[in-house]
């Protein structure tokens, strides 16, 4: 296991270096974390330190910079999706950083590179929030020059979403037409940025006036606020045949009416809801040549999803991507920011425009 020098502490507070753990033993060393010992609300997760993460074979320890929340990182705390989780488990799925060592096996990264990378806590793998996180070398993507911890964190897992659904499903070719259902959140607005940087035309929804202006930012030719305009009226107007792709980022999807804005030979992609059960009007929804697209991005392999972090540094580098990050809280206050976006992923209350980025 390769050795960069970083501090690490031991027990009682006391710091040592990965070649002195190699000889006493790794048990010494702590970091801090935000974790949980059983599923349950936001106030299970503790904040503390736990034994060392270690890479094994295949394996990059990274020193975390920063880490984002999702929508999934509670669903899995919460208990609503089913997972073998290891206990104590650390919570998060992304993460962005610095490679403090490489385990065994591992030639793609050495100690030092600047990473990011999704996919985390779920699948028996452990979650990002901590000081340090031990993850599969395929995993990792590399940042890109200038680009910060915290807008890679908070551009991962979306990011990577967002090109699953209109790269690899729907197939979007420059000259398209996206309606993108709530264009100012975290999912949402990658979908108007890598749309735009695909050559598509944007059309996207926000609840209210200062998120219309964000919408814009992001690149969306024509914005709609929902709740005080026709959404149906508007689109139709500035499509008269249908769009291209329709992106749904809500829990419960309205097909009759999500199909009636789709052009014939259009894609509806959906993204959320997993104990939704909407009816799905199949007449209509052939007779215009249709097809819906349902997708999880942990479904796609490190191989698959390779192309995805290609394109995504590709764009961040040239300034066709940029982050949506709503506010920045300390890794002790993760199980605040955890409620914050359950509050507003079931909740729907409306208090959160981007995502919640956690450092240590």
């Amino acid at each position: 296991m390769e050795d960069c020098g970083l501090p690490l502490r031991t027990e009682n507070g006391e710091v040592c270096s990965l070649e002195l753990i190699q000889i006493v033993g790794h048990q010494l060393w702590t970091v801090k974390a935000a974790y949980i010992e059983q599923t349950g609300g936001p106030e299970v997760i503790q904040f503390g330190e736990l034994q060392d993460p270690v890479p094994g074979a295949g394996e990059v320890l990274v020193r975390v910079g920063a880490a984002s929340v999702n929508p999934i990182d509670t669903y899995t705390r919460g208990g609503m999706v089913a997972a073998e989780l290891p206990l104590p488990f650390v919570v998060g799925s992304d993460l962005a950083g610095v490679v403090a060592a490489v385990g065994e096996g591992v030639s793609q990264w050495k100690t030092g590179d600047r990473v990011w990378g999704a996919n985390q806590g779920g699948q028996g793998r452990q979650g990002t929030a901590a000081e340090l996180a031990c993850v599969g070398a395929d995993w990792l993507h590399a940042t890109p020059e200038g680009v910060s911890d915290e807008d890679a964190a908070a551009v991962a897992l979306v990011g990577i979403t967002a090109h699953i659904g209109l790269v690899l499903r729907a197939k979007v070719v420059a000259g398209e037409t996206i309606f993108v259902n709530g264009g100012a959140g975290g999912v949402g607005s990658m979908v108007v940025q890598i749309s735009k940087a695909l050559g598509a035309r944007v059309i996207a929804t926000a609840g209210n006036d200062e998120r219309v202006e964000k919408a814009k930012s992001f690149g969306a030719d024509k914005v709609v606020n929902y709740k005080n305009d026709n959404v149906a009226a508007r689109v139709l107007e500035w499509a008269p045949g249908g769009v291209d792709v329709l992106w749904e980022t809500r829990r419960e999807t309205d097909f009759d009416w999500a199909i009636s804005l789709l052009a014939k030979r259009g894609r509806m992609v959906v993204m959320a809801g997993r104990d939704a059960r909407p009816v799905l009007p199949v007449g209509a929804l052939y007779v215009k040549d249709c097809s819906v697209h349902g997708f999880a991005m942990f479904n796609y392999p490190a191989a698959e999803q390779r192309q995805c972090g290609d394109d995504i540094n590709h764009w961040l580098a040239e300034g066709k991507l940029k982050a949506n990050i709503d506010c920045v809280l300390p890794l002790s206050e993760a199980a605040a920011a955890h409620r914050l976006q359950e509050e507003n992923t079931i909740g729907l209350a409306g208090t959160l425009s981007g995502k919640i980025v956690l450092k240590p």
